[in-house]
């Protein structure tokens, strides 16, 4: 992994082969971020949050187990620091986020704790995300067009947890829904979307639902597979992207827009999520006129984006709290040098020079 920077470093294609390491429970242990069955990026990114916690100078918060047992855990907030916001980088983010929970969808499922104390949840990463480019529509604009290939549309709103119609058959017929849908207009008046899945620590591995006919019709009537029966399609890592890509195509085809996106944002070094989203994408043709593209964002890129838009000190927080992994190699490689020093001391200290066996 790269060496820490003050500022975001800029993207760099030939550093997604970059390894995530196996943290030394130690360290885990004394920043109470030792998680059974936690995958490498989770560990990590479940440190990297603990450590801007106790940046902002703010206390471990705890987690209930189903059977009434608590524990402390490095990646939450104390109810009170939850109420206050802190899990938001900026307290206008708190205000439109509570004002956004207020005038949620009927039927948006946000889960409020989640939303407030875990630090680790992409609930909270969306918000830091797409806030201020809600608050500021220009900016998201200068973003779109960094972010997206091609893009030349001017941002008109942007929505959070939104699906045109819970359960309605003239869409998908099922509760999928974008974290955040980015409206936009072109210059000749064509009304497109930018339907955002945001990921974090999850992997595209979750739990699958069983899938009904009607997203069988819509997935054969889309023109979006080489295969549109394709039963890996309907399973891990694939069918969550699935769902979301056919719902962007029913908003197409049922003349709500005209023009869409599906993009995912997630780490570079999120393996989990990168390789589905490479599996998922070997199942699509080339998109034609009137069908939603679909594309892989890395957070860092997006992250860069915001700051090269003009929010540089607001690109080196994000970063600074979601992206700067090399912080943990730093702490790693401290851990490691005062071991060797241990030992070059013991080895100093024995009569022979070396250890018995």
């Amino acid at each position: 992994m790269p060496q820490a920077n003050v500022h975001p470093t800029p993207f760099d294609q030939d550093d997604v082969n970059e390894t995530i390491p196996l943290i030394p429970e130690d360290i885990l242990r004394q920043h109470h971020c030792l998680e059974p069955d936690a995958s490498r990026f989770t560990a990590a990114a479940r440190l990297l949050q603990s450590l801007w916690r106790q940046d902002q100078n703010l206390p471990v918060g705890r987690h209930r187990s189903p059977s009434g047992e608590t524990r402390q855990i490095g990646s939450r907030l104390t109810m009170s620091a939850g109420r206050a916001g802190a899990n938001f980088l900026d307290p206008a983010i708190a205000s439109l986020v509570r004002r956004e929970l207020v005038y949620r969808e009927i039927g948006a499922l946000i889960d409020a704790d989640r939303l407030f104390r875990n630090l680790l949840s992409s609930m909270p990463l969306v918000f830091n995300l797409f806030g201020p480019l809600k608050r500021d529509l220009d900016l998201a604009t200068r973003v779109m067009r960094l972010v997206l290939p091609g893009f030349n549309g001017t941002v008109t709103n942007i929505l959070f947890e939104h699906s045109p119609g819970r359960g309605n058959p003239a869409f998908s017929a099922d509760y999928t829904a974008a974290d955040a849908l980015v409206r936009y207009r072109t210059e000749d008046g064509r009304r497109g979307f930018v339907f955002v899945e945001q990921k974090y620590t999850e992997t595209l591995q979750e739990t699958t639902q069983p899938t009904r006919p009607h997203l069988d019709r819509l997935s054969e009537q889309s023109g979006l597979y080489k295969d549109p029966n394709a039963s890996s399609l309907r399973s891990s890592p694939c069918q969550q992207l699935w769902r979301e890509h056919l719902l962007a195509a029913s908003m197409i085809q049922r003349g709500n827009y005209n023009d869409g996106h599906l993009i995912v944002i997630a780490p570079r070094l999120n393996w989990h999520v990168q390789n589905g989203i490479a599996a998922y994408a070997s199942h699509l043709k080339k998109p034609e006129p009137g069908q939603p593209t679909f594309t892989g964002i890395f957070l860092e890129r997006f992250i860069e984006a915001i700051g090269t838009a003009g929010e540089h000190d607001y690109a080196q927080r994000l970063h600074q709290r979601y992206a700067d992994f090399a912080r943990i190699d730093q702490m790693i490689d401290a851990y490691l040098d005062a071991e060797d020093q241990v030992r070059a001391e013991v080895l100093i200290g024995s009569p022979s020079g070396t250890l018995a066996g």
